[in-house]
């Protein structure tokens, strides 16, 4: 008796299994590397970003070109979300994950068209991956949180080739700066820096500011524009007359009642602006709105007062100068203010900000950051967000490694004795781990024009004989020692790299069926373009 086909799949839907499939999702992964490989190390290139409106993005940092990428395919969008988690993890060696990602599915394609099974890969990838941890942590060199030479070589390394000029040695010392002024007992908090960009004047001119900039002007034309000895208030309501939560009609018979009301809401705002006046504050940031009449009295008795500040400029606040947010106005007192050397109002650009400085040891402090043109100082500012993160990251940690490709050269060599030591064909993928780890100083070369055989087999001569620290150092051309070079980086972005690139290859090659349903929302059959078409 023959049986009938049994159909599962509505009509419109596309199915991809197997081989094909397995293929298919290698392809775009190794697609999305490439379109960012060129950008990786000192004398790597920009990409040009250009969106729908026309807006330029100018830049070479891998998190921003491949958050700006317009990228459909799924397979795509998890290699793109190893970039993600290599940002928020470490903030730094985001190309280099996705790079060594796009490398090992590479090489897994070439053990599949050898028929060794995607199991037995991700095992040995699994060991690999674990293996050339245990090398990194071994190769780690101690980096106290006061060694301030070596966070500016590791701030420094970070901005390397990241369009700041020669302007690094300047932007790695207020990296370290601003983190050793925010650090409280090995916490770091980047929420305590507040950056500010200005389109005019040079990069040298960045500066960091001890204390808060706000957005902002005062509230009255008649209110001071600069306060010496400044104790600051923080009221987290507004300095106005409170609505009632439900519509409410107020009836008058004569014209005195109307009076009367009107009397009672000036002497109410009177007494507000009393309480935060005999508490003794002089600048006042209000979370909220400031009533006229209430702007009125203020400028009256020579306080400074600013509204609509941001919640997160209040907390900043806060920590800048001690004061305390206050919600209740009636319950202010002197202890709930801060205390400040200088509060005033300057011009940055062609912007007013408030300036509250001479703070006494301040938790939260401000960068202002200062370009040329809009697309320099934006990617002065994400230079120095990588450098902030990598310093923050080496101080928690507290250990390092040399860079220009140096570990993944050791690790390589560590890797192809490790598989002679594991049976099984687990060993072919151990030993393809190996060779796809040398993507980084392979690419290191390529983009710095040099010969990239010549250059890996200096290197693994180099650290064969004994050099661990030997690199490229892609300035000068050629193999040397890269901590006598000062090119370090932290220990964690090396190791979060290779366990985000391993788990993201994993994921992808345990796929072999891809299909593709119809759009619910129109029926079988009304299927737009293959989303698994486009990268």
């Amino acid at each position: 008796m023959a049986y009938q086909p049994i159909i599962v799949l509505s009509e419109g839907s596309q199915q991809t299994s197997g081989r094909d499939a397995q293929r298919m999702n290698i392809a775009a992964g190794k697609a999305v590397a490439e379109a960012v490989r060129s950008t990786l190390g000192p004398k790597g290139m920009d990409k040009m970003l250009v969106d729908s409106l026309g807006d330029v993005v100018i830049t070479n940092d891998g998190a921003t070109i491949l958050s700006e990428m317009d990228i459909e395919h799924p397979t795509a969008q998890m290699i793109v979300e190893v970039a993600d988690s290599q940002e928020e993890e470490t903030g730094d060696g985001t190309t280099s994950a996705v790079v060594l990602t796009g490398e090992l599915l590479l090489k897994a394609e070439g053990l599949l068209d050898e028929d060794v099974h995607p199991t037995i890969i991700v095992s040995g990838y699994r060991l690999a991956a674990r293996h050339a941890r245990g090398v990194l942590d071994k190769l780690a060199i101690d980096a106290a949180p006061t060694e301030t030479e070596t966070l500016l070589k590791i701030a420094k390394t970070s901005m390397t080739g990241k369009g700041v000029g020669d302007s690094h040695d300047h932007l790695a010392d207020l990296a370290v700066r601003t983190i050793q002024a925010i650090e409280e007992d090995g916490r770091i908090d980047l929420d305590n820096v507040k950056i500010e960009t200005v389109s005019t004047g040079s990069i040298e001119e960045s500066e960091l500011i001890e204390g808060v900039l706000i957005d902002k002007e005062p509230v009255h034309e008649n209110m001071p524009t600069k306060v010496k000895k400044a104790k600051i208030a923080l009221l987290g309501t507004a300095i106005e007359i409170a609505e009632t939560e439900t519509d409410a009609e107020i009836s008058v018979s004569d014209p005195s009642q109307l009076q009367q009301f009107l009397d009672a809401e000036e002497q109410h705002m009177r007494d507000l602006v009393n309480a935060v006046v005999d508490a003794g504050a002089n600048v006042v940031f209000v979370q909220k709105g400031i009533d006229d009449l209430a702007q009125h009295y203020l400028a009256k008795a020579g306080v400074l007062a600013v509204r609509r500040t941001k919640k997160s400029d209040l907390t900043k606040l806060s920590r800048a100068t001690g004061a305390k947010v206050v919600s209740k106005i009636t319950d202010i007192s002197k202890e709930d203010l801060g205390s400040v050397g200088l509060v005033e109002q300057r011009k940055i650009g062609e912007d007013e900000m408030i300036f509250v400085v001479e703070c006494d040891n301040p938790k939260s402090v401000s960068l202002v950051l200062r370009g040329g043109t809009e697309h320099v100082v934006e990617e002065v500012e994400r230079a120095l967000n990588d450098a902030l993160e990598v310093v923050r990251v080496t101080i928690q940690d507290g250990k390092v490694l040399a860079g220009g490709g140096s570990p993944e050269v050791e690790v390589s060599l560590s890797l192809r004795s490790y598989a002679d030591s594991v049976g099984g064909r687990e060993q072919l993928a151990i030993e393809a781990f190996a060779d796809a780890v040398e993507v980084i100083p392979r690419t290191l070369a390529i983009n710095s024009g040099l010969d990239p055989i010549d250059s890996i087999v200096d290197l693994r001569a180099q650290h064969t004989a004994g050099s661990t620290y030997a690199g490229l150092s892609v300035i000068e051309g050629g193999v040397a020692d890269m901590l006598a070079e000062g090119v370090v980086e932290p220990l964690r972005v090396k190791t979060q790299a290779i366990s985000s690139a391993q788990e993201a290859t994993d994921l992808v090659l345990r796929i072999d069926d891809i299909i593709a349903a119809g759009n619910l929302a129109k029926g079988p059959g009304d299927m737009e373009d293959d989303p698994f078409e486009h990268v």
